[in-house]
């Protein structure tokens, strides 16, 4: 069986990074469906969904790996061509990726003691973002 579930956040852009665990938890318990897989996915070109430890030091790093591996203040040809200055927020997103998918045993999320799944917006303004949950499972 499958259901699927949509989320939406408010973003500040800039590599905010949302801890959404809660919200996914809620989704599956709420799904009927005991045992399965959560494919988490971002709508959107510049955003990520991955798994982190939510806490300050570990965002931070984080934040300061993507700057230092696709610095924001490099010249990109996205932003010759659209003017809008996203580039670095394109490339960031195909590198964390769209989705995740994570396992779930009698209605719980199968993570790690400090595992937290969270999105993450790139872009280079605030953003409305929509995140689809696909609950497989019996």
């Amino acid at each position: 069986m499958v259901r699927t579930v949509s989320i939406s956040v408010a973003t500040k852009g800039f590599c905010d990074v949302l801890d959404i665990t809660r919200e996914v938890e809620e989704a599956v318990s709420g799904s009927g469906l005991s045992d399965g897989i959560v494919t988490v996915f971002v709508a959107g070109s510049t955003a990520g969904v991955t798994t982190i430890e939510y806490e300050s030091g570990a965002v931070e790093d984080f934040e300061t790996l993507l700057e230092r591996w696709i610095p924001s203040d490099a010249k990109y040809r996205h932003n010759e061509r659209w003017g809008d200055g996203n580039g670095f927020s394109h490339l960031r997103a195909a590198c964390v990726g769209p989705s995740l998918t994570v396992p779930f045993r009698e209605r719980r999320l199968l993570l790690g003691q400090w595992q937290q799944v969270v999105v993450a917006d790139f872009d280079n303004r605030p953003r409305k973002r929509t995140l689809f949950l696909q609950i497989l499972g019996e």
